[in-house]
């Protein structure tokens, strides 16, 4: 969709961040935002009105965060921006010598890595959708944190509303969508009217009656006491699995938050019966693997069973658009997990239970190590695999066997315990006189 801005929330931007950030004719800059990115009218026109030097890097420096750190340095680079992932991955390397950078500036996608202690330059996470003229939030980020960093404060000339669906505001801590008004609205979308209605509304905090508008930006945030804004997620990111309404944003949070996770993203994706699942995509820290059992058990103790990826599919990284934002689209597609030291079935009650777990999950082979939720199982198949051992057993295995026992064999060894609790005295007895006779 086009967007119309008009020049005075630029103007207004500008003015702003010039006061904000300092800037002076012996300032460098970058322009890191191809001409397709909303972030590239700010990081043009901010320095230039200043008299600031605006440097442009290649773009096989761009990719290669290390070379853009030692590219800063060699240019004397003293403000830049970076999209989130990109200003992300800098966050992560060494800083090379002779580096005059003073300030990190950070926006586009939800920023989930704070600063590390005693860095040179401070590092500020701006929020802001390409209808309000880039930018509508800003805050330092501090060092320590348990949370994910805030937006931040409104910026000049912007206010910012946490609304119900009836555009009633709601109290302190309570999510709603977030709202705009202000100098940095545009005028609408290019020949789209039902969508500008849709979008723009009249301000119902305009008291004076001069037109106001607001802004329905689609994003859930909440107002902490301290009055900075936390971002939650995306109204429309919200998915329904096995009949649960689950908000990607909080898993992420959940995911990021593990001591040994990078980056992240989650998606609801089919699976090979076009029921839609949880696949969670992370990338290690530097120098570190990833236990998926381990994440999973972490997991459990932040977030319902329910909101659980039922996959996990590790990367070295996370793929990124022309513009540095995550390309969820480029995400490949999970496969089942292939075990190096793979054990096939060993008797035919283990047989016969890969192949009812192979049947209700689409998996490929089952081996005995493999755990029935690794492979993709939730409780709704976990019932199905239930019901058809008691068609092929006759005996009820109860739900609690799977958690106790996940992989096939110490599964397969519960079920022959249920088998051999159904049979008679004499039935029993028979089954080890059989087997007496075969060896």
């Amino acid at each position: 969709k086009g967007t119309e801005l008009g020049h005075r929330g630029l103007s207004s931007l500008i003015a702003w961040h010039r006061r904000a950030y300092g800037l002076q004719p012996g300032d460098r800059t970058t322009l890191v935002a191809s001409p397709g990115f909303d972030a590239s009218v700010w990081e043009t026109w901010a320095p230039l009105t200043s008299g600031a030097e605006v440097h442009i890097p290649a773009r096989d420096v761009v990719l290669a965060p290390a070379a853009l750190l030692k590219w800063m340095a060699e240019h004397g680079i003293t403000v830049s921006f970076l999209p989130t992932p990109l200003a992300e991955a800098v966050l992560s390397e060494t800083l090379p010598a002779g580096l005059r950078l003073r300030a990190l500036l950070t926006g586009g996608d939800r920023l989930r890595r704070r600063p590390a202690e005693g860095l040179p330059f401070v590092l500020v996470n701006h929020y802001g959708p390409t209808e309000s003229t880039v930018v509508a939030t800003a805050g330092p980020v501090a060092p320590a944190g348990e949370r994910a960093p805030d937006l931040g404060q409104p910026i000049a000339n912007t206010r910012v509303y946490i609304l119900d669906r009836a555009l009633r505001p709601v109290p302190f801590g309570v999510a709603g969508e977030l709202c705009l008004a202000g100098e940095g609205l545009a005028r609408g979308y290019r020949n789209r009217p039902d969508l500008t209605a849709e979008r723009f509304v009249p301000d119902p905090f305009d008291l004076l009656g001069q037109g106001g508008r607001l802004y329905r930006t689609g994003d859930l945030a909440r107002r902490r006491l301290s009055g900075e804004i936390e971002f939650l997620g995306r109204v429309d990111h919200q998915v329904k699995i096995r009949g649960n309404r689950i908000e990607l944003g909080e898993v992420e949070a959940s995911l990021a938050a593990l001591p040994d996770v990078e980056a992240c993203v989650a998606v609801a994706r089919p699976d090979d019966r076009g029921e839609d699942r949880l696949v969670a995509y992370v990338v290690p820290k530097a120098g570190r693997s990833l236990d998926v059992p381990a994440l999973r058990s972490l997991l459990e103790i932040r977030l319902p069973a329910a909101m659980i990826p039922a996959v996990f599919v590790v990367l070295p990284a996370l793929p990124l658009d022309p513009n540095g934002k995550i390309d969820r689209r480029a995400l490949p597609e999970p496969t089942a997990p292939v075990r190096a030291d793979f054990t096939p079935p060993r008797t035919p009650l283990e047989e016969e239970v890969a192949r009812i777990w192979c049947e209700i999950l689409g998996a490929g082979r089952v081996g005995v190590d493999d755990s029935f939720w690794d492979l993709g199982g939730h409780s709704l198949l976990a019932t199905r695999v239930l019901a058809r051992l008691a068609d092929t057993f006759g005996v009820d295995v109860p739900l609690q066997a799977l958690f106790q026992a996940p992989t096939l064999g110490a599964f397969s060894t519960a079920v022959g315990q249920a088998v051999l609790g159904s049979l008679s005295e004499d039935e029993i007895r028979s089954v080890f006189d059989l087997e007496e006779e075969v060896s």
